[in-house]
């Protein structure tokens, strides 16, 4: 009997958080891979969940910055080194030196999988010599990476442009279930996902003054406290809840039962730009129609299949304006919620998944 072909996955993430790998893997896995998630072991870490394919935490001695990256490539290399395995896959570039180097020294295939233009990341940006340093890491490596993958076409045209690499598109398009719309008696409008900085909340805040449907705001971050502060200055205390960090099958509920769904971010950074949020297809998937930014992805997702009211121009007022519309035009929200319905057939993990299973099977067979 053949042996499945062994693929490792590597990243600095928190395993029992990561979504994306978490469904990469699983994928891969079902397929027939023998699959490893590798990622790091940080003093609070969760005991790892169950999961169809194999985990492995490296403990580092540092919990952030430069040290932890040493600690945890150095780690990391020398577990890549004995590892046995075919595939060796890095996740962004910040796995990327010790993966291409233990691929190049054993002769391994390797892959990248960019979830973010990480030279382009506003944390890297903003510092000089760290994004000197990640330019030059990645100039060093991923166009030794000639196979690979991204999260929409957008960033596959940066990494074209910038690395001369052509790189297929796997989205974070959510798995396509069976669906029901059920009756929404208590609207309400949801934001799901980080409460971070950049998110809006300066301007989604003050416009829930003017608007008579409550929001409910799913997930935590680094902008959560100053969210609650804003929220008390200006008296909106019981009209937007702040539920925390909410398990995905509570999450599931909140986003199936939500009248209106949010996508918003700064323009901190082209990686932000030319982003495309999961958030965006969690919405799409229930039936939800959803105010977005205007971004390039969004646009082109929206211009075929009209799911969203896109906003330009994110103020107080319009956004107030443009939630309104989507809680009161009724023939409006009916038609995007129609759309919803027709683009979850084609933007779906199911169909995402036939490129990732053609990009292993190609490194498989060569």
């Amino acid at each position: 009997m053949k042996k499945a072909t062994r693929i490792v996955c590597t990243v600095t993430n928190d395993l029992n958080y990561d979504q994306r790998m978490n469904r990469i893997c699983s994928t891969l896995a079902n397929a027939g891979y023998d699959v490893t998630l590798v990622g790091l072991k940080r003093k609070k870490s969760k005991p790892l969940l169950e999961r169809p394919f194999k985990q492995k935490r490296l403990p580092i001695i540092a919990e952030q910055g430069k040290i932890m990256y040493l600690d945890y490539w150095i780690k990391l290399f020398f577990y890549l080194l004995f590892k046995k395995a075919d595939i060796f896959c890095a996740i962004d570039l910040d796995t990327i030196m010790p993966v291409y180097y233990a691929s190049k020294i054993r002769g391994k295939k390797r892959a990248y999988d960019a979830h973010e233009l990480f030279t382009e990341m506003k944390e890297v940006i903003s510092r000089p010599a760290i994004h000197k340093m990640w330019n030059w890491i990645g100039m060093h490596t991923v166009p030794n990476f000639p196979v690979g993958y991204t999260i929409g076409e957008c960033y596959a045209e940066e990494l074209k442009r910038k690395y001369g690499v052509s790189y297929g598109i796997v989205r974070n398009a959510t798995i396509l279930k069976p669906l029901q719309l059920p009756l929404k008696k208590d609207p309400f409008i949801l934001y799901q996902g980080a409460v971070n900085v950049g998110r809006r909340f300066e301007q989604l805040i003050p416009a829930m003054q003017y608007v008579d449907v409550p929001l409910v705001v799913c997930g935590e971050g680094n902008f959560y406290e100053q969210a609650l502060a804003l929220t008390k200055q200006y008296g909106l205390e019981n009209k937007i809840s702040f539920k925390g960090y909410v398990p995905p099958d509570q999450l599931t509920h909140y986003t199936m039962h939500a009248k209106v769904g949010i996508t918003l971010f700064e323009e901190t950074s082209l990686s932000n730009r030319l982003s495309l949020a999961n958030r965006f297809f969690d919405y799409m998937h229930y039936g939800v129609p959803q105010l977005c930014i205007k971004y390039p992805e969004y646009e082109k997702i929206n211009a075929e299949y009209e799911i969203a009211y896109l906003i330009d121009d994110p103020t107080p007022e319009n956004i107030a304006s443009a939630l309104n519309k989507l809680l009161h035009d009724e023939a409006y929200y009916n038609r995007l919620q129609d759309n919803c319905l027709k683009a979850r057939e084609k933007y779906c993990w199911q169909e995402e998944t036939k490129t990732l299973l053609k990009t292993y099977a190609y490194l498989a067979a060569h």
